[in-house]
Order: structure tokens, then C-alpha cells, then sequence
């Protein structure tokens, strides 16, 4: 069987929740179904190509890259439904889309489709006017309807799609994503964890943050849990301090305003953009981990500090609660009270540190790419019937 995979989400050669969901999802494929072929296109126009060394010694893997304007094509593709994609690459028995984008496929090709979340539904007052025009125009909800399966990578994902978009419930699948292998506890004799430490001049002691400076991730709650945390500390308590690592996004700019006006300032790291080689280290240099988001489809982070061992504290909302378990601290985001309750308690009892590392080194096999690989192609073999190989 011949299978299309739309890579433009790579193209711009980030690595957040989307990108990390494709390259491990389609590692696992590569190495599972090696019965079929795979054809992975994507469009270059004006962008730095991405790096696809993960797709190479994979001989039944080719790449079809494309230098249409990009403009152009969402435009086509928006206004007349072509060019047909799966045909623009040879023609294909799937065409598989890890995210959403604007797309048209032929009729006689199976479209698989993965949703991630309904943020920019349930609360657009968190993203830009371009990325709610941007959104509108995609018309997500007309792309799953035309989809043949739809992948959703959480219950609570799954629930909104058939809640807010109608999505048949037959029609769609929950697999839940895994979590790299590289994160793991490490050795405090590692000496990576040194030379991580001193690449981002961190603290002995911290909470982390890791992920888009953005409002949608609650931080402005974390600044202000922290604040009090570390106003109120005595002795050991005194010396934690807070990292929070990422790319802005967008409206970071009143965070920032509030770290530089806040009594406990010295004590801020911003530490930016984090290599994906060093964070494996970084997960393990932390204290504790911190999450509180308003909503996530699934959430990686948190999921990745589980598995380093690290205590983790995320909000119980959304899809938060089915990857936390019981592994972590789960608490109301419109509440920092409880987040600071939350600091106060992991960082007093070492007790129920080791219990929560000890539960969520078990909850990460629940999460893993094998799993993941596997139920895609049970999902194909059950969803493509043999006439419809060409």
C-alpha cells in the first residue's frame, strides 16, 4: 500500500507539540510497516528545508518536495480543491495529514486526518487576528468531516471533535502519543546534566517551565505562585528558584513587563529557546516541573518530565488529567492558590517526591510510539478495503 504523509508542518524546522508527533509517530511506522511505501511531500517555498536525516535508511521511504508559492497553493487548494495532492505525488492509496492544513485529495484516496485540539475554537481569544483568519479559512471542521478516519490524540480531543464539529463517533480513533526513549532519569553523575547546567547558567535549585511563552499556558499564574513561594520560604525553601524555557509567542509581552516588575525578579531565569539534544538533561536538572495550561490536546512536556522522573504540576484540564494520572499534582488553573499550594507541598515532603516519580515512571508506558504505530496501521488495515489499492 502506498501511503502519503503531509510534512509541511516541518517545513519550518521547529520541534514543538505538532513537529514531535509527526517525527516520532512516523519513526514507528517507518520501522513497523515496512510492507508499505511512503511518500512524504512538502512545500518549500521561501523556507529554510527541514532536517528529514530521521527518514533516512528507510528504503521503502521517498520524499517529494515541492517550490510552490505558499500562498499559492493554500489558495488553490481553498478556492478550487486542487492541485489533488495525493495524485501531485504520484498517486497514493492514503494520504495521511498530522496536522491541520488546507488539502484536497481525489476521491478513490483514503484521507486520514489527526487532531490535536480545539483551541483556536474554544478560546480564541488567545491567538491572533492571523490565526483566526487563518483558521477560518483551513475550515478544520470541513476537512475531518471529508476525512475518512480522524486520529484524535486524547479522549478530551476526541469528545470536543463530536461535541463541537458533529465528527461521527465511528469515525474517529483515540491513539494516544508516546514519549521519546531519550527521556529518562539520568545519573546525577552524568555530565551532561553539567554541561546543560552551565550552557543556560541554571540555578541548583528550580521549577521549570517549558513551551510557548504564550497566555494560553497560564505563566502569569506561575509568576505570581512563585512570587509568594518565594517571599513566604524559609531556610532550604529559600533557595528555589524559577526557569522558564521556550520561544515567545504571541502577547508574551505582559509576562515579560511582569517579570521585570516583580519583587522576586532576581530570582526569574528566561532562559529561551532549549536545543531538543539538551532537554533530556534539562528535565532532569529540575526541582519540579510546572504546567498549568488553560487547555492542551494532549501535552508533551509534562508527559516528558514524567518520564525524566521529575514531579510534575499541570492543570486538571482538558486532555491534562488522562497523561498526568495520578503521577503528578493536578490543579485549577483559574486558581493559583492551589498552585502554590502545590510548590509548597512537593518541595516539603521528599516522601511524596519519591512517590510521585516512582508513579509516573509507571504511567509512561502508557505512552509509547510502538503502541502508537501499531494502532495506526490496525486503523488502516480496518479502514482501507483491498479494491481500494490501485
Amino acid at each position: 500500500m502506498r501511503i502519503g504523509v503531509d510534512i509541511r508542518s516541518l517545513a519550518a524546522g521547529r520541534r514543538t507539540g505538532v513537529e514531535e508527533y509527526t517525527i516520532g509517530l512516523l519513526k514507528e511506522l517507518f520501522r513497523l510497516g515496512g510492507e508499505h511505501e511512503y511518500v512524504l511531500f512538502y512545500n518549500a517555498w521561501g523556507v529554510t528545508e527541514p532536517d528529514l536525516s530521521w527518514a533516512d535508511g528507510f528504503p521503502h521511504v521517498s520524499i517529494q518536495c515541492f517550490r510552490i508559492p505558499n500562498k499559492l497553493l493554500n489558495l488553490a487548494l481553498w478556492y478550487a480543491r486542487w492541485p489533488k495532492l495525493d495524485r501531485l505525488i504520484g498517486g497514493v492509496d492514503v494520504f495521511f495529514m498530522p496536522n491541520l492544513n488546507f488539502a484536497a485529495v481525489s476521491r478513490d484516496c483514503r484521507l486520514f486526518v489527526t487532531a490535536h485540539d480545539l483551541s483556536f475554537e474554544l478560546f480564541p481569544e488567545l491567538f491572533s487576528w492571523k490565526q483566526r483568519l487563518w483558521h477560518f479559512a483551513v475550515n478544520f471542521r470541513d476537512l475531518l468531516r471529508r476525512a475518512d478516519a480522524v486520529i484524535a490524540v486524547s479522549k478530551s480531543t476526541r469528545d470536543d471533535l463530536i461535541t463541537y464539529y458533529g465528527i461521527r463517533p465511528e469515525k474517529t480513533r483515540v491513539i494516544y502519543s508516546g514519549v521519546d526513549e531519550r527521556f529518562v532519569p539520568m545519573s546525577r553523575n552524568d555530565l551532561s546534566l553539567l554541561v546543560v547546567q552551565e550552557k543556560y547558567q541554571l540555578p541548583y535549585k528550580f521549577f521549570l517551565y517549558l513551551g510557548t511563552i504564550e497566555p494560553r499556558k497560564n505563566l502569569e499564574s506561575v509568576l505570581h505562585a512563585f512570587e509568594v513561594f518565594h517571599e513566604t520560604a524559609l531556610g532550604e525553601a529559600k533557595k528555589y528558584e524559577l526557569v522558564l524555557a521556550g520561544r515567545p509567542g504571541w502577547k508574551y509581552e505582559r509576562l515579560f513587563e511582569a517579570i521585570r516588575q516583580s519583587p522576586v525578579r532576581e530570582a526569574i531565569h528566561m532562559i529561551g529557546f532549549v536545543e531538543d539534544a539538551d532537554k533530556p538533561a534539562l528535565y532532569n536538572l529540575a526541582s519540579l516541573f510546572v504546567y498549568p495550561s488553560f487547555y492542551e490536546g494532549f501535552g508533551f512536556p509534562p508527559l516528558e518530565a514524567l518520564a525524566s522522573g521529575v514531579p510534575v504540576i499541570a492543570s486538571h484540564s482538558a486532555s491534562l488529567p488522562e497523561v498526568i494520572g495520578e503521577a503528578g499534582v493536578l490543579i485549577d488553573p483559574y486558581r493559583p492558590d492551589e498552585l502554590l499550594q502545590a510548590f509548597r507541598e512537593i518541595t516539603n515532603d521528599k516522601n511524596f517526591q519519591a512517590k510521585l516519580r516512582a508513579r509516573a515512571l509507571a504511567q509512561r508506558r502508557y505512552f509509547t510510539w510502538y503502541q502508537a504505530g501499531q494502532a495506526f496501521l490496525d486503523l488502516i488495515q480496518k479502514t482501507v478495503k483491498p479494491e481500494r489499492k490501485t
